[in-house]
Formats: C-alpha cells, structure tokens, sequence
C-alpha cells in the first residue's frame, strides 16, 4: 500500500470516528432513553408481579384464617368478612364462602353468593359459569324445574367445559318428570361423548341399565 493510499485510508477512518461521534452527540439521548425505559419497564413488571403475588398470599391466609373457626356458621361468617382485589381472587371467595354457607344449612345466601360471581362481567366467563352450575344444583330443590331445566341447558351446549356435568343433570330432571326415553337418550350421548370422564361415563352407565336401558358401546371409525 502507497503512503497516498495510507494517508487516504486514516483521513478516512478519522472522518467514520467524527461522524460517530456526532451522531452520539446528538442522538445518544433516544439510546439513554430507551435503556431507561426497558429497564424501567422491567422493574415495573416485577414490582406489578411481588404486588400480586402478595395481594394472593394475603387472600389465601386470611381465608385460612377464617377455615380454622370450628362452626359452620362461623366460617361463613368469617369468610364474608373477608374482601378480594382481584376478579379471580372474588370468584375463588365466593365459592369457599358459599360452600361454608350451605355446609351452614343456608342455600339461599349461598345462592345469592354464587349469583354475584355470575352477575359479575370482570370475572373470567369459566367461574361464572361454575358459579351458575352450584347455585343452581343448590337450588333443584326450591325452583320449578323448567326454570332448572333452562339454566341447565344454557350449560350443555359445545364449547362450554361443563357440558357434560349439565347433560347429567338435564337426564335427572328427564327421570323426575318421567321422562325415561329422554333420560335414556342423554345417558347415551354422554357414553358416546369423547369429553365425558370415565366417572361420568360410569354413572351413565349404571343410570342406563337402572332404568332399563340397553347401553351402546361407542362405535370407533374404523368400526364403522
């Protein structure tokens, strides 16, 4: 390489350092600013997270609290008087202190329980939907069964995670309405369905040749 070439190359390397330079002089801040707000953003998601996390250990122990109350009556008292911050944590409550209330022989304000949690939009649509299945099996015994038959069905529909459970309970209300062609029929559905457990599929079952049934076994494709 010529002493040109050289000379050539090291303005050139010079010139590639001052624009560097320059361009950190005036556009280094937009880099100090986004370093801050990653790491600031990163603090705050930890801080939101030990926030959570003490807010659910605080609502786990003092619904612990409120268990140890030997009386039925008591720990439903006690868990009444216990308050949730969060939607899942007021589902979660409400379940406890409704079972406390109906161990406490008190369906009705159990029932009221359950009913805020269904009434409730902020909670996740699964927990009001177990919240709509106890309080009506809390109330089959109060309410007319075509109001029980209605809100049961609201429930065995595809996509709903209870479907099965409310399919057993609409075969019950078939049975005490004498009904037992249709509760034969639901008994099937459920020995037929993939989403049925084993338990349920065994209640089916024994329901089935209870009332006289001939239970099919479920047909595979290959079967067919």
């Amino acid at each position: 390489m010529s002493n040109t070439d050289s000379f050539i190359e090291e303005v050139t390397d010079e010139v590639r350092r001052d624009r560097l330079y320059g361009y950190l002089k005036r556009y280094g801040w937009i880099a100090a600013l986004a370093i801050v707000l990653i790491v600031g953003g990163a603090g705050y998601n930890e801080y939101r997270r030990a926030q959570q996390d003490a807010r659910a250990q605080a609502l786990g122990d003092a619904m612990l609290a409120a268990l140890t109350t030997d009386e039925d009556a008591g720990r439903a008292a006690a868990l009444a008087d216990v308050s949730a911050d969060t939607p899942q944590g007021a589902a979660v409550l409400a379940f406890m202190t409704a079972g406390a209330q109906s161990d406490a022989g008190e369906p009705e304000a159990a029932a009221q329980t359950l009913q805020s949690v269904t009434d409730n939009g902020d909670i996740p649509l699964i927990y009001r939907q177990i919240a709509t299945f106890k309080s009506l099996m809390l109330q089959a015994d109060v309410i007319d069964p075509a109001t029980l038959r209605a809100g049961f069905e609201t429930l065995a529909v595809p996509g709903v995670p209870l479907r099965m459970l409310a399919t057993e309970q609409l075969a019950l209300i078939d049975i005490s309405e004498g009904d037992t062609d249709a509760a034969i029929a639901r008994f099937q559905s459920i020995l037929e369905d993939a989403e049925a457990t084993p338990g349920l599929q065994r209640r089916a079952l024994q329901a089935m040749v209870a009332l006289g049934g001939d239970p099919q076994a479920p047909t595979t494709e290959n079967e067919q």
